[in-house]
């Protein structure tokens, strides 16, 4: 309840005083830097979070011959890699990534899965399981030669594979090396995979997604030297930049989709298609490369031609390459102007089960997907992005990426697979950014790239439509998971995290949206996170370079909100623990008297046993000798010389003073309780009686010298009425409930029921016994009416 005190204004003022909370030890301080959480700075990765003059890394060049068997679903490649050691260090030995031999038989990621539900398993779930007993996914290695020829010596490790040097390699110098491998393709419906193909049964035709298909160079870093841990299917990739050249050959009537820039249309396109790419080139409309009925006519032709092409892709500076084929693919493309000056190809491909989803969305998510992460980082540097639908429902890589979502059979949809497909494209697409240039080590940190996306995404999807049904990175869209008890901190291995989704994608990209809309402000964030984009393309952050860049370019101290959000699983619950009022004792005897015998007896009005004692008979009425001065003197009446102390006082008075005793303010002291832990800026939303409104924006300092109350004087010349806690959903408060003053009930609703009645075996029985008789009675006609015919 709301208290009303009157003491002097300067006891008032004392008592409001916040230096006057307990000081957190050492160890609990959510305001002590992370210096001793983070790497020492050094002439690689500075201090400020930027890359210093010593900074290097490798690099990595391909040139891949590749053939698609579309009987067997099998790959089958030969690959030249140019290894640049940039570093300052002597190589022994290199190590390959073997991120298919996850399938092998045997495998680690295999034999650390645990077993399925089996008291409620699907028909395809049950397949599934099958399928990964028996399906062998690995690389068959078939020759590593040097660049003369000669076997090189290796040792396989699960998913890595060393290559021991003759020599050692030396800063400066290059090692080209050769590998010869094949692999089965997954069935993707079977085993969820990052790649993989999907057979249709109408038209027993595929369609192909490849990716993690070729033996890639592991990352040799200045932080952790080789990235070496096992690929076991949630942390992704730690890679090398470097330009690929990549020759693939597939059936002649296929359609192929890849990483980079095509260096032979006229061998593989039609002189049609030929035409509709220039055409698409001059007017920057969004054209049909192949159309709908063109894919329909290639699709359902029973003679499938047994000739191949061989497709020839071009890419400069990327970490990675994907690439799709299939013949059933519609193709689509826009020539797309993202930024005054700047242009790129957005394309898509997909089948005709995709329509009419895709041909109005897909490649119009990949433009605005462009136009605003270019906005808010840097522009767009490759010549080309593109969306596949197929089997993966979400995947990235460079320049393309592979997308699930499909209307029904009959071409309707939901608003969620709507949604769905723009959010996946611009989340996918959006990866290009992070981590396709902002290179970081997936492997470790799965929300510097998914996190950072997811934020972006949120922004891009803030600019397609006002409202918008889903989506991470709301504030209070994590305050469930925020509040559970299984997660891990935000800065836990790929591995190892609890609830994946929650922890890498939705928190991280909330925890930006209030560093950006609450702590920092829209300007000073926007700002430095275009600085630390700008900072680390083409190059290989890590979380302290994050941070350190963040706070470098905006100027404000923000290891309180790295601690919190990053570092622990406290969550933010704000709670309203008191509201106290208290107002200048005039020391006016006719005031103030007067004021305390209302008081008194009002609660004197109140007391149960006063109340009860008060027709009992007194000794003193019946005997009144008894009664003496006190029964009739009252300390509260207001006598001559409590007069004269009030102007002897005010005699004393500076005219100042004078000012001040007059004021007639009422001082609320507002006490708040943090009781998840996670220091937060304090939103106050204050009404008063007037109607009038107020809000407070307390920076989360305000918790320093106590982390777990705080009290802020409010002076308002009228009565404060209700106060509410974060009330525009900013900070991700997990218990609303304790945020108002006074208290609102919990409000909820219930459903009434009414019982069902089962029926009784013997009911059962008699119903199938009828059942029975209806059908020999039914067959007996049937018998009857055959024979008079």
């Amino acid at each position: 309840m709301k208290q009303s005190v009157y003491l002097f204004i300067g006891i008032t003022l004392y008592l409001s005083n916040p230096c006057l909370g307990q000081l957190p030890s050492y160890e609990d301080d959510p305001f002590r830097q992370i210096h001793e959480l983070l790497p020492t700075p050094n002439e690689s990765r500075l201090a400020s979070g930027a890359p210093g003059p010593h900074y290097w890394q490798q690099k990595v060049d391909y040139d891949i011959k590749v053939s698609l068997d579309d009987i067997k679903q099998q790959l089958k490649g030969f690959e030249t890699i140019s290894y640049k050691n940039n570093s300052p260090h002597s190589l022994n030995y290199l190590w390959l990534q073997l991120d298919q031999n996850r399938f092998a038989p045997g495998s680690d990621e295999t034999l650390t899965q645990e077993a399925p539900n089996l008291d409620g398993i699907s028909f395809n779930g049950l397949r599934s399981q099958l399928y990964r007993q028996s399906f062998d996914g690995g690389y068959k290695i078939k020759k590593v030669m040097d660049s003369k020829g000669n076997p090189l010596k290796t040792q396989t490790v699960g998913t890595m594979m060393r290559i021991d040097l003759q020599k050692p390699l030396d800063p400066k110098s290059k090692f080209i090396f050769s590998v010869e491998w094949e692999h089965n393709i997954i069935d993707a419906d079977l085993n969820r995979a990052r790649g993989g193909y999907e057979f249709f049964k109408k038209d027993k035709n595929y369609i192909y997604e490849l990716a993690q298909w070729f033996p890639r160079m592991a990352s040799y870093t200045d932080y952790t030297g080789w990235q070496h841990k096992q690929f076991l299917g949630r942390g992704e990739f730690t890679l090398e930049f470097g330009d690929y050249k990549v020759e693939i050959t597939a059936p002649s009537d296929h359609i192929v989709a890849a990483t980079g820039e095509l260096q032979n249309p006229q061998q593989v396109l039609s002189d049609e298609q030929n035409k509709r790419w220039q055409s698409a080139m001059k007017t920057g409309k969004t054209i049909f490369m192949v159309s709908p009925d063109e894919a329909k006519k290639t699709q359902e032709n029973k003679n499938k031609p047994k000739n191949t092409k061989t497709w020839i892709f071009k890419a400069k500076n990327v970490r990675d390459f994907a690439w799709a084929s299939s013949r059933k693919f519609i193709w689509d493309a826009k020539y797309h102007e993202f930024a005054p000056g700047k242009r790129a190809w957005a394309m898509s491909f997909y089948p005709n089960e995709a329509e009419p989803l895709w041909s109005k969305y897909s490649t119009a998510s990949i433009t605005h997907t462009l136009d605003i992460y270019s906005k808010f980082t840097f522009d767009y540097p490759y010549p080309v992005a593109i969306s596949v639908n197929g089997p993966v429902f979400g995947m990235e890589y460079p320049m393309i990426c592979f997308n699930g979502p499909r209307p029904e059979e009959d071409g309707t949809y939901s608003e969620g697979t709507k949604n769905a497909l723009i959010g996946v494209v611009i989340h996918e697409v959006g990866h290009n950014w992070f981590p396709m240039i902002v290179n970081s080590d997936e492997r470790q940190w799965t929300w510097m790239d998914e996190g950072l996306n997811t934020f972006l995404q949120f922004l891009a999807q803030a600019e397609w439509q006002q409202k918008w049904s889903s989506g991470r990175g709301k504030p209070k869209g994590i305050t469930g998971y925020m509040a559970s008890t299984i997660q891990r901190p935000i800065m836990t291995n790929s591995e190892s995290i609890h609830q994946f989704g929650n922890n890498a994608y939705s928190k991280p990209a909330t925890a930006l949206n209030v560093l950006r809309e609450t702590v920092l402000g829209r300007e000073l964030f926007d700002f430095a996170f275009k600085e630390y984009s700008e900072r680390w393309m083409y190059k290989r952050p890590e979380p302290a370079d994050f941070f350190r860049t963040m706070e470098d370019a905006s100027g404000v101290d923000l290891d309180w909100f790295w601690r919190g959000w990053f570092y622990t699983t406290n969550n933010v619950d704000l709670a309203m623990k008191s509201l106290r009022l208290y107002q200048i004792d005039t020391k006016d005897p006719d005031i103030e008297k007067p004021i305390k015998k209302e008081k008194r007896e009002e609660e004197e009005a109140k007391d149960l046993i006063d109340l009860r004692n008060k027709p009992l008979p007194k000794l003193v009425d019946e005997n009144r000798d008894l009664l003496d001065f006190y029964n009739k003197f009252d300390p509260l009446d207001v006598t001559q010389s409590d007069r004269r102390e009030y102007n002897d006082f005010l005699k004393s008075l500076e005219p100042e003073e004078l000012k001040l005793l007059s004021l007639r303010r009422k001082f609320y002291v507002i006490e708040i309780e943090n009781i998840g832990g996670l220091v937060s800026p304090v939103i106050l939303d204050i009404t008063y009686a007037n109607g009038k409104k107020g809000t407070m924006r307390i920076p989360a300092e305000i918790w320093k010298r106590n982390t777990r109350t705080v009290k802020k004087l409010v002076i308002a010349k009228k009565e404060i009425t209700q106060i509410e806690i974060d009330p525009m959903l900013e900070t991700a408060d997990t218990d609303r409930n304790n945020n108002y003053w006074p208290p609102r009930p919990i409000e909820s609703r219930f459903q009434l029921q009414k019982r069902k009645k089962g029926k009784n075996p013997m009911q059962k029985a008699k119903e199938e016994e009828n059942r029975s008789k209806e059908q020999q009675n039914e067959k007996k006609k049937k018998s009857s009416e055959k024979d008079s015919s």
